[in-house]
């Protein structure tokens, strides 16, 4: 049971279209099933780290931190505009490019979003949330040794399960569509994407900085 309740949260935080998913999508369409994903691999990992910390209580460290949060802001909405800036700049790749993408670019897009998403500090304050929710299993600090794990244990699990269960469903439709349109729609899909990845990029660099201010 708790398994599914954390797969259900895993699911819950993935499933909303952010930069993230757009990065996928993009992906998915320009180069294939594996690019993207192995972009939402990324993502599904880090969720799995914020869900280790948020189920043993580690996470109101960062709440207790604005300042640690504000350098996250700061460097995620950088990376961001950055990346947007590649997408607008990248063209896309034929159509049979799933069996082209070397191993080196499939890690490549892994680590970016695995970075990406663990500089989000609202990910790990929904997770603070979502699993003070969840009741007295959700909280084992009382717990000690071996039995602590086999509630940690399930609860990580489940939160990467569900999300690399949206991220297996949002690259492999994507990829799917790819297939089917031609090069100059693609690369308009790549343009728009870029937009709205660079719009969430400068709206949380301007979050940040107005904090330093």
């Amino acid at each position: 049971m708790l398994f599914l309740k954390s797969m259900t949260i895993g699911l819950s935080i993935a499933a909303p279209v952010g930069p993230i998913g757009m990065l996928c999508i993009q992906r998915s369409l320009s180069r294939g099933f594996r690019y993207g994903f192995a972009t939402g691999l990324g993502a599904a990992c880090a969720d799995a780290i914020y869900g280790l910390l948020g189920a043993l209580g580690i996470a109101g460290i960062a709440t207790a931190l604005p300042g640690l949060s504000t350098v996250l802001k700061i460097a995620g909405g950088a990376f961001l505009l950055w990346l947007a800036f590649s997408i607008a700049r990248e063209k896309p790749v034929a159509q049979d490019a799933d069996a082209a993408v070397p191993r080196a670019s499939t890690a490549r897009a892994f680590l970016t979003t695995f970075g990406l998403t663990l500089s989000n500090p609202m990910t790990i304050i929904a997770f603070i949330g979502i699993f003070a929710a969840l009741g007295p299993m959700a909280t084992p600090s009382g717990a000690a040794g071996g039995s602590r794990w086999l509630t940690v244990g399930p609860m990580v699990a489940g939160v990467f399960a569900g999300s690399a269960a949206w991220w297996l469903c949002l690259s492999g439709a994507s990829a799917a569509l790819g297939k089917k349109m031609p090069t100059s729609f693609m690369h308009g899909i790549a343009r728009a994407s870029a937009l709205v990845i660079g719009v969430f990029g400068a709206v949380q660099l301007i979050a940040g900085v107005r904090y330093l201010i």
